[in-house]
């Protein structure tokens, strides 16, 4: 793949409730962090690229942007940062943000929310982002417990009209039917890539498609022990291989993989970088054959 301008849409769409989002989108992550430990200074040229590249991202036709209130460092706001880039917002345009984890003013992580400290998160996320509601919002659980006390309470804030949609994070195939006892579920996201794969991911995939909910991975792209960036760690050979028999990125062939895991799965991936951005978004593009999907695949063990 030597060309870069492909456009978001060349992987499809898929339906987040009643809204229609490209297969490729953004996540805003990295836009505060870039890879780096929360404390590490920032440089006021890095606020421009980072600025310029969520401009870049919707030119491209990227629709559906992921992030958090706690995506925040020292200088940086994801939601500051969406805010200032792209507002006033395309019609088109889904933000995604994810609620549960606090942080304090200096980064230190807190208690999870509580069910009734959830609506104050929401709220900051809205006044962040200059917005009257939210589009999509994700509960970001820690662990396989009950969670229809905190999920409960982001359906009333649903039913007020504060959130458009809801969706999970971090979760297990019981909780999912427990949520959506409660409202309805339009997306989850969960950790899964080549190599990274919990023991319930395969049944997670296909509980989704069957019922038409979005399966969003994250780290797609880092794979496990390359959290600090895509180039963190060594490729596996056989990865390399199918990015030479494609003139691809090791970074594209993930994402073509995440991508071809079934119709109902999105990719986000994130970066400060340009160039990365058009890379990741032209692999929406990059069709990779069975043989190859199942080398790869069984680089993290059985499906």
């Amino acid at each position: 793949m030597t060309s870069y301008s492909l456009p978001a849409a060349a992987a499809g769409t898929w339906q987040l409730g009643d809204l229609t989002v490209n297969r490729i989108g953004f996540g805003a992550m990295r836009l505060t962090q870039n890879g780096r430990a929360f404390g590490d200074e920032r440089t006021p040229h890095d606020r421009d690229r980072a600025l310029a590249v969520l401009r870049r991202a919707v030119e491209l036709g990227v629709n559906h942007i992921d992030t958090a209130a706690f995506y925040f460092s020292p200088l940086r706001s994801a939601n500051e940062l969406i805010n200032r880039a792209l507002g006033p917002y395309p019609d088109d345009l889904v933000i995604t943000t994810k609620v549960g984890p606090g942080r304090g003013p200096c980064g230190d992580w807190t208690d999870w929310a509580r069910p009734e400290q959830l609506r104050g998160q929401v709220q900051e996320n809205i006044r962040q982002l200059g917005r009257d509601h939210l589009d999509v919002v994700n509960l970001r659980m820690n662990g396989p417990r009950p969670l229809g006390d905190v999920f409960g309470a982001l359906a009333e804030l649903r039913a007020e009209g504060l959130v458009r949609h809801l969706g999970l994070s971090n979760v297990w195939p019981e909780q999912i039917a427990e949520a959506r006892a409660i409202a309805p579920v339009v997306c989850v996201q969960n950790r899964y890539g080549i190599g990274e794969r919990r023991p319930d991911s395969a049944e997670v995939l296909r509980l989704c498609g069957e019922l038409g909910i979005a399966f969003v991975p994250f780290y797609a792209i880092a794979g496990a022990g390359r959290e600090a960036g895509a180039t963190a760690a060594p490729e596996h050979e056989v990865l390399l291989d199918v990015a030479r028999a494609h003139d691809a990125t090791p970074a594209q062939v993930r994402l073509a993989w995440t991508l071809q895991q079934g119709p109902h799965v999105l990719a986000i991936p994130g970066t400060g970088d340009p160039a990365h951005l058009e890379e990741n978004v032209a692999a929406g593009g990059l069709r990779l054959t069975g043989e190859e999907v199942r080398r790869l695949t069984e680089l993290g063990g059985p499906a």
